[in-house]
C-alpha cells in the first residue's frame, strides 16, 4: 500500500529516470542548428577536439550531449536518418550501464551508436556484442560507415578468422562481434604463452544487442574450449538398442511404489531407473560383455558405464528430433529451446551428445576434456561498464539487477502503438487448435492481410507447413533448417499476401517492414541501377505499403505459448511496428507441453464436464492469466537454475581470476628467475619435510631415504649423510640451506650453457606450460567434484559449502602440483646449446596451436575418424582369429561349463 502512495506522489522509479533524460534531450536538441551550419569537415574536427577535451581533464558525461547531436547530425549526412528524441533516451542509458527496453521496430541498432561513438573516443575499446555472425557483420559494415565519417575505426570479430584478423579488429575503436566469439577469445588468450598471441586489450565497455537472449537464456550454458580424450563410441553403440528393452514406468503417489523400468519427471527434464530397470539393465550389459559376472553398476570401478547408461537413457526418452536438434550433414546439431537457432559447435555434456548419435546411427565424435571454460555470467561481469538492450527485458528486470546489477529502463515508443493484442484461445485437444488456426490464416489470406504464424519447434512448423500445402495456402517456411535465408524470407513477410511460419527466432535482428523491405528491393536492382527505376521502385513499395495499412497490418498468430513470456512477446512484437497497426492471437490446447506440465488433467476433464466439445474453444482473460502464472513458474524455475549454476560457477570464478591474473604477470615480466627459485625453496623444503620433521630428534631423521628422494626430484647427488658425519654440530637449519643450496648450485651449473635472457624465457616457458596443463587436469577433477556433490544433501550436509571447502582443497593442491612439476622438470632437463631452448620452445608453440585448433568449437565438430588437421585416420578393422564364443555356449576349453561362468570370466 505504501509503495502505491509514493510512486503516485513521486512516480515510479522508470518514470523519474525518464525525466532526468528528458532534461538533457533539450540540451543536444540546442547543438541541432549550430551543427547543421556546419561543413563536413567541421562536424568531423569534433571527434578530435572531444579527444582533446577528454585529455584535459573532461568526463564522458561533460561531453555526452555535444557528442550525441553530432552523431545524430552524422546520421542524417550517411544514412539520411534523424535519431528520434526516444533513441537519444535509449543511448544515455546505455552510456550509464543501463538496460534500454526498447519495442521492436524502434531502431535499437542506431541507438547504439551514441553510446558506441561516445565511450570509443576515450580509446579503450568498445564492445558491440550481438546473437550470430551475419547481424555482427551487418551491423559493423552498415554503422561503419557513420563511425568512419567521424573518423573513428571500426572492427568485426566472426568464427573463421585468422589470429592477425582478430588482433586488427580488438585494435579498433569499436568491435562488433557474437557473444561466444568474444567468450572463447577470452579463454584463448588466457591459454597464450607468449604476449603477442594475445588478441584482446582488455574488457573495458561493452553493448549487448538482444540482452536478454545472452545474458538470460544462454547464461546456463558455460563456453568451453576443450580437446578430444578417448573414444568410446563402440560403448555408446552397444548400450543405445538395450534401452529399447526397458518399460517406463509410473509412480504410485499414495503406496508410495513405482513400476516398470524407469520414470519420468517431465518438469525436471530427467529420468530416473527403478530398481528393476537396475536389475534389468545389468543383467543385458552381462549379456554384451560390459559388465562382468557379479558385478554391479553401483561399483566405484562401473560408474563410468553408469553415466553411459544414463545418458543413453534421457537420449532415448527425453530428447526428441526436430524438437531439441536436427540431424544435418551426418551430425547432430542442438536447437535453441529459446530462440530456435542451430547452435552450431555446442555440445551437450557428460557423454548426452554422444548418446544421441548412437541414437541416430551417424558418426559418434570424441568427448572432450575441459581446456579452459567460462559461464556468460562471470565472462560478462568482469567489463568495467555493461549495458544492453532489447525488446523484452522488464520481465527478467529483478534477476538483470541482482545478477549483473543492470537496471531495465523501459523506454516508451516513438508513435503510440495501435496493435491489438486479442486473447488467447484454448481448445481440448491439438488436433482442434490446429484446425481453428488453419480456417483463421485461411480466411485472413484471402483478404490479402499479410500473416506471421510463430510454432515452438521445427517439428510444428513443417506439420502447419504441411497443413498449409493442403488447404492450398501458399507460404515460406523459416525455421533453422532455411537459417541462410532468414533475411530473405523476412524481408518479404511484410508483404501483401505473404504467410509465413517461422520458429521462435523469427526475424531476431530483422524488423518485419509492412509492404516489403524497401532498402532489399533497391539492393536487388544492383549497382546499375538507374535513378528512374529506383523512384518506380519506392513508388511500388509505398503502394503495396498502404495497401497493407490499410488491411490491417501485420497479423501475429501464435501456435503455442513458450515456457517464457519474454519469448511470446518478442513474437507479439513482430507486429506494431512504429505505431502501425496490427493484431496478435494465441491458439492454444490443452495437450501443449506448457499446459500438459502445468494444467492438470483434472483441468481437461473439468471442460468436458462444463460441456466443452472438441473444436469449440474458451476465449477469457482469466484463461490468459493462468497460463501467464504458468509461465512465471517456469520462470522461476529457470531462474533458480541459473542462480544456482553461477553460485557455484562463482567459486571456480575465483579460482580463475587468480590463476588468469598470474598467468598474466609472470607473462608480461620479461624473466621469473625470482619465482622459480621461491618455488625451488619451497618445493626441496616440502621434500626434507617428509624425511626429516621440522623440530625432530636427529635420531628420527631419515637420512638414506632423504637422499634417495632429492635424486630421485631434482636429479642431484647430495652427500646429506657425510655432511652429517664430518660436521656432528650440524643442525636441522643449518643442513635445510647446505640442502637447498646445493640443489640451486647444482641446477646453475647444468643451465650454464645458456645465457641469462635465453634461460628466463626458457624457465617462463616450461612454467606457463606446467600451470596450463595443471589447470585442465584442476578443472576435470573440479568437475567431477561439481557432478556428484549434491549427493552429500543425503547426509544431512550443504552441498554448495561442501563444494566450497573441497574445491578449496583441490585449488591448494593445484598450487602445489604446479610448483612442484616445474622445479622437477627444469631439474631433470638437460640442455646442450642455445639451440635446444629454440628447438624446445617451437616444438611447444606447434604442439599448444595443435590443440588450440582441436578445440576450437569448429574444430569439435569433425569425426571420430578425422584428426584435427581434417586427414582420415586408419580404422584399424578388427578381425578375428578364431570364431565368437557366446558367453552362455560350451566352454570350448572342454571343462563343460558354460564360457562366461569359465575361460569368459578371464576375459
Amino acid at each position: 500500500m505504501f509503495v502505491n502512495i509514493f510512486k503516485k506522489i513521486f512516480g515510479s522509479r522508470n518514470e523519474r529516470l525518464l525525466k532526468q533524460y528528458q532534461k538533457r534531450i533539450a540540451q543536444i536538441n540546442a547543438y541541432e542548428p549550430e551543427l547543421e551550419a556546419l561543413s563536413d569537415e567541421a562536424l568531423q574536427a569534433k571527434t578530435a577536439a572531444f579527444k582533446q577535451a577528454l585529455t584535459d581533464g573532461k568526463t564522458l558525461d561533460d561531453i555526452l550531449p555535444e557528442a550525441f547531436a553530432v552523431v545524430r547530425e552524422a546520421g542524417k549526412r550517411v544514412f539520411g536518418m534523424r535519431h528520434y528524441d526516444v533513441q537519444m533516451i535509449g543511448g544515455m542509458a546505455l552510456h550509464d550501464g543501463r538496460i534500454s527496453e526498447m519495442r521492436t521496430g524502434e531502431g535499437k541498432t542506431l541507438v547504439a551508436t551514441l553510446a558506441a561513438y561516445l565511450n570509443g573516443l576515450n580509446g579503450s575499446g568498445v564492445h558491440v556484442i550481438t546473437v550470430n555472425d551475419y547481424l555482427a557483420k551487418r551491423d559493423a559494415e552498415w554503422m561503419g560507415q557513420l563511425f568512419e565519417f567521424l573518423g573513428l575505426s571500426t572492427g568485426v570479430i566472426v568464427s573463421g578468422q585468422s589470429h592477425q584478423e582478430k588482433q586488427l579488429a580488438y585494435s579498433m575503436d569499436i568491435t562488433y562481434g557474437t557473444n561466444n566469439e568474444f567468450g572463447f577469445d577470452y579463454l584463448r588468450d588466457n591459454m597464450a604463452i607468449y604476449k603477442e598471441e594475445k588478441v584482446m586489450r582488455g574488457q573495458s565497455f561493452a553493448i549487448i544487442d538482444e540482452v536478454d537472449s545472452i545474458l538470460i537464456d544462454e547464461a546456463r550454458t558455460p563456453l568451453i574450449i576443450s580437446g578430444p580424450t578417448d573414444n568410446k563410441a563402440e560403448i555408446y553403440h552397444k548400450i543405445n538398442p538395450l534401452i529399447a528393452h526397458l518399460e517406463q514406468g509410473e509412480e504410485d503417489p499414495v503406496e508410495k511404489t513405482t513400476t516398470g523400468d524407469y520414470t519420468i519427471d517431465e518438469k525436471a527434464r530427467q529420468v530416473f531407473l527403478t530398481e528393476e530397470g537396475h536389475e534389468k539393465i545389468e543383467d543385458m550389459l552381462m549379456e554384451t560383455g560390459l559388465l562382468q559376472e557379479d558385478d554391479s553398476l553401483y561399483d566405484s570401478t562401473n560408474i563410468g558405464l553408469m553415466i553411459h547408461v544414463n545418458a543413453a537413457l534421457r537420449a532415448n526418452v527425453l530428447f526428441e528430433r526436430n524438437r531439441d536438434y536436427i540431424v544435418e550433414n551426418g551430425e547432430v546439431v542442438i536447437i535453441d529451446e529459446h530462440t530456435g537457432r542451430k547452435m552450431i559447435g555446442r555440445r551437450w555434456g557428460e557423454g548426452l551428445h554422444q548418446a544421441v548419435e548412437a541414437k541416430e546411427k551417424v558418426d559418434i565424435q570424441h568427448e572432450s576434456q575441459t581446456f579452459a571454460s567460462i559461464t556468460f555470467q562471470n565472462y560478462f561481469r568482469q567489463y568495467t561498464k555493461l549495458s544492453g538492450m532489447t525488446g523484452t527485458a522488464d520481465t527478467e528486470a529483478g534477476e538483470f539487477l541482482s545478477t549483473y546489477k543492470l537496471e531495465v529502463v523501459v523506454i516508451p515508443p516513438n508513435k503510440v502503438p495501435a496493435r491489438q493484442d486479442l486473447t488467447d484461445l484454448v481448445f481440448l485437444d491439438m488436433q482442434s487448435k490446429f484446425n481453428a488456426l488453419v480456417e483463421d490464416v485461411k480466411q485472413t489470406h484471402t483478404t490479402g492481410q499479410p500473416i506471421l504464424v510463430g510454432t515452438a519447434s521445427i517439428e510444428s512448423s513443417e506439420m502447419l507447413s504441411s497443413l498449409f500445402t493442403r488447404a492450398g495456402i501458399k507460404h515460406e517456411v523459416l525455421n533453422a533448417k532455411q537459417h541462410e535465408r532468414e533475411a530473405h524470407i523476412i524481408a518479404n513477410a511484410g508483404m501483401p499476401n505473404a504467410v509465413t511460419i517461422a520458429t521462435n527466432m523469427a526475424g531476431r535482428g530483422t524488423d518485419i517492414v509492412l509492404g516489403g523491405n524497401l532498402d532489399a528491393q533497391i539492393e536487388e536492382l544492383g549497382e546499375q541501377a538507374t535513378a528512374d527505376q529506383i523512384t518506380k521502385v519506392k513508388a511500388d513499395w509505398q503502394a503495396r505499403h498502404q495497401q497493407v495499412l490499410d488491411l490491417g497490418g501485420l497479423k501475429v498468430i501464435g501456435s503455442e505459448r513458450h515456457e517464457s513470456r519474454r519469448i511470446d512477446n518478442q513474437l507479439r512484437g513482430r507486429s506494431g511496428r512504429q505505431g502501425d497497426p496490427g493484431a496478435t492471437r494465441f491458439y492454444l490446447s490443452l495437450d501443449d507441453d506448457l499446459m500438459r506440465r502445468f494444467a492438470s488433467e483434472r483441468v481437461k476433464n473439468m471442460m468436458r464436464r462444463l460441456g466443452m466439445q472438441e473444436g469449440e474453444a474458451i476465449e477469457h482473460p482469466m484463461v490468459s492469466k493462468s497460463i501467464e502464472r504458468a509461465q512465471k513458474q517456469v520462470e522461476r524455475l529457470h531462474q533458480d537454475e541459473r542462480a544456482n549454476l553461477l553460485k557455484f560457477d562463482d567459486i571456480a570464478n575465483e579460482q580463475r581470476k587468480v590463476v588468469y591474473q598470474q598467468r598474466n604477470e609472470l607473462m608480461e615480466s620479461e624473466e621469473v628467475r625470482e619465482t622459480i627459485e621461491l618455488m625451488r625453496n619451497d618445493v626441496v623444503n616440502d621434500v626434507i619435510d617428509q624425511y626429516i620433521m621440522p623440530g625432530s630428534l636427529d635420531e628420527q631423521w631419515r637420512v638414506p631415504e632423504l637422499e634417495t628422494a632429492l635424486h630421485e626430484e631434482f636429479g642431484v647427488t647430495v652427500p646429506v649423510q657425510a655432511w652429517l658425519d664430518e660436521d656432528k654440530s650440524l643442525y636441522e637449519e643449518p643442513l635445510r640451506d647446505k640442502i637447498v643450496a646445493a640443489v640451486v648450485d647444482a641446477y646453475n651449473q647444468k643451465m650454464a650453457v645458456v645465457d641469462e635472457k635465453t634461460l628466463g624465457h626458457f624457465e617462463k616457458e616450461v612454467l606457463l606450460r606446467n600451470i596450463d596443463k595443471l589447470w585442465r587436469e584442476h578443472l576435470a577433477e573440479m568437475d567431477y567434484l561439481r557432478r556428484g556433490i549434491h549427493l552429500r544433501g543425503f547426509a544431512q550436509k550443504d552441498p554448495f559449502q561442501e563444494y566450497r571447502r573441497e574445491s578449496a582443497l583441490l585449488f591448494q593442491i593445484f598450487l602445489s602440483e604446479v610448483k612442484r612439476e616445474t622445479v622437477k622438470m627444469l631439474s631433470w632437463v638437460q640442455l646442450q646449446s642455445q639451440e635446444d631452448v629454440a628447438k624446445f620452445e617451437s616444438q611447444q608453440k606447434e604442439e599448444a596451436q595443435q590443440k588450440l585448433q582441436a578445440t576450437h568449437p569448429d574444430a569439435d565438430r569433425k569425426s571420430s575418424n578425422t584428426s584435427a588437421e581434417g586427414e582420415v585416420k586408419d580404422p584399424n578393422t578388427f578381425r578375428r582369429d578364431v570364431p565368437k564364443v557366446g558367453r552362455n555356449d560350451p566352454c570350448p576349453c572342454g571343462s563343460g561349463k558354460k564360457y562366461k561362468q569359465c575361460c569368459g570370466k578371464l576375459d
